[in-house]
């Protein structure tokens, strides 16, 4: 039989892992239950992923870019009349509104960095682009200040599966803003 030419296979395996994190966590997350949820061939996961950490990179950095896609889309760093802490509220806002399921995926991914060495660098990369971000509008070090803050408002909220109070975090954030 001919091989199949499918040059969307690698993307829906990432999508496929980033689905069965989403259900089971990342204690579910195998080659074999990633191909079935991709319908492929086992042997295709593992082609394009040698290892569960090589895939979990790939889902990693396609998470990220979801948070990347909310900061560019509301254009507010590229004003420098913008309020910045109003807009870093807003930006966390618009991240943490509707179903958490995206947001909770992608913190479960940054924090398995702390037990799978192969994803530090991936989310360290996500710090270190908002921070890059954030120094056009101020400072460096006041740039990774905001990147932390804003990491322990959104597991906060996460975590007690609380409310999002827009307004408690624009004053601390604006606490931080020289």
């Amino acid at each position: 039989m001919p091989r199949r030419y499918d040059p969307e296979r690698r993307q829906r395996i990432i999508d496929a892992a980033i689905r069965v994190v989403g259900e089971k966590g990342i204690g579910g997350l195998s080659h074999r239950t990633v191909a079935a949820e991709a319908d492929v061939p086992l042997g295709s996961t593992t082609y394009h992923f040698k290892t569960l950490d090589d895939l979990l990179v790939a889902a990693l950095r396609q998470a990220n870019e979801g948070f990347a896609e909310v900061i560019a889309s509301r254009g507010g760093l590229e004003d420098p009349g913008a309020d910045l802490a109003t807009e870093l509220a807003g930006w966390m806002g618009e991240w943490l509104a509707g179903d958490r399921t995206g947001v909770e995926l992608e913190y479960e991914l940054y924090l398995a960095a702390l037990r799978r060495p192969a994803l530090r660098p991936v989310a360290a990369e996500w710090a270190q682009d908002l921070a890059d971000r954030l120094s056009r509008r101020t400072d460096a070090v006041t740039a990774r200040a905001l990147v932390a803050l804003m990491d322990g408002i959104c597991l906060q909220v996460l975590l007690a599966g609380g409310t999002y109070d827009e307004e408690y975090a624009r004053e601390v954030l604006a606490r931080v803003i020289p």
